[in-house]
């Protein structure tokens, strides 16, 4: 898909409205060669997402390997609107606990007292943690209003020619 493209879906009020969430659904392959989709805290930087996981995450070794992800990026109401991305995983290790993993949770209810019992708890189990930065290679943005599924586009379309036929 051409980067313009991805640009022009990434940027439309309701793409920016689901970026703006925290969590998305990441799917890759693990080792075993079967897919895995597990929901993931994420922040938007404008150009790429950022997920943050355990140095000893079972999914890493699984990226390493096989680096091509999927993303998900919905809302829970009727209709459902929904983002979905494709793109390559970068994995980068740090010290310590990145700044996109604090900011996450923004849109979680949390009173300021429990954020900074979450803070303390967060930053006493982990010394380090790894950044999964996701480039988006792909996007569409469905709102069942003005875009739909391409199955579904094209089910309306055969729908509409026999009805002219």
């Amino acid at each position: 898909m051409d980067q313009n493209v991805i640009d022009e879906v990434l940027d439309r009020p309701l793409s920016r409205e689901l970026l703006a969430r925290d969590l998305t659904r990441l799917a890759y392959t693990a080792l075993d060669g079967t897919p895995r989709s597990i929901p993931i805290g994420f922040t938007w930087n404008g150009s790429q997402l950022v997920l943050c996981t355990s140095t000893n995450a079972p999914k890493l070794p699984a990226l390493r390997r096989n680096p091509a992800v999927a993303l998900t990026i919905d809302t829970e109401v009727h209709p459902p609107k929904i983002l979905l991305i494709r793109g390559t995983a970068e994995l980068d290790v740090v010290d310590g606990i990145p700044d996109e993993y604090l900011r996450f949770n923004g849109t979680y209810e949390m009173t300021p007292e429990q954020r900074v019992e979450w803070e303390a708890g967060v930053r006493s189990l982990y010394d380090g943690m790894v950044r999964i930065v996701v480039t988006p290679t792909w996007a569409k943005l469905i709102d069942f209003e003005t875009t739909l599924p391409s199955a579904v586009e094209e089910l309306v379309r055969r729908r509409d020619e026999r009805k002219v036929g």
